[in-house]
């Protein structure tokens, strides 16, 4: 019997450009773990080689705000005048299969999420340095100099809310930040409150042979 049947929502989070996405696709190739990606909501538009369904679930703008006025969305945030959130129907059922749940989302969102779930366990993936983030951004090439300053202004703020959240892992290395996540969930799984009724569950069924 496992002690803790239900599933796990981890929340990756951080700055725009920190690497978000690569350390969790290096997360996935883990075989010793049960994770289920919940594809976040977007109204932007595909960028070259963004598969809907895959990267993003994309919809418009009115989609999106009909699923706001009908609570159909765990968290959700507006950036650079586009809507990004995610389907709350999704993921409850993920957590009900047992899956370990990820979301990779913006520092708001995480938020909101910690407020409507209190045991998601948030993980901040922070920049080697601010210097190293501002690269990255500029060398993706996807966006035009103006809303990379918008970003950049926008990590400064994030930055300064990473003491909000359960842990920070540093990606200065994407296999040694997946390697740490992965020990952090082995943690989280093992906690009492996540545990201890199963726990009691077994020592009943231990009393009864």
């Amino acid at each position: 019997m496992k002690l803790n049947q239900k599933g796990l929502l981890i929340v990756l989070s951080g700055p725009s450009g920190v690497g978000k996405a690569t350390v969790r696709k290096a997360l996935f190739k883990s075989p010793d773990h049960k994770f289920a990606y919940s594809v976040s909501m977007t109204t932007r538009r595909p960028r070259v080689g963004e598969v809907d369904g895959v990267d993003y679930l994309f919809v418009t703008e009115e989609e999106f705000e009909q699923r706001i006025k009908d609570g159909k969305l765990l968290e959700f945030t507006r950036f650079v005048g586009n809507y990004y959130g995610t389907p709350l129907d999704q993921v409850q059922k993920l957590i009900n299969r047992g899956a370990e749940v990820v979301l990779e989302i913006e520092v708001e969102g995480a938020m909101q999420v910690k407020a409507k779930m209190p045991d998601a366990v948030l993980i901040f993936i922070a920049p080697p340095s601010y210097d190293a983030l501002k690269k990255r951004l500029l060398n993706r090439g996807t966006e035009s100099e103006e809303v990379i300053l918008e970003r950049l202004e926008k990590a400064h703020r994030e930055l300064t809310l990473a003491a909000g959240y359960d842990y920070i892992v540093i990606n200065d290395d994407v296999d040694n930040a997946a390697d740490r996540i992965k020990a952090i969930i082995r943690a989280e799984h093992a906690r009492c409150r996540r545990s201890l009724n199963g726990y009691l569950r077994l020592l009943e069924e231990t009393d009864h042979e």
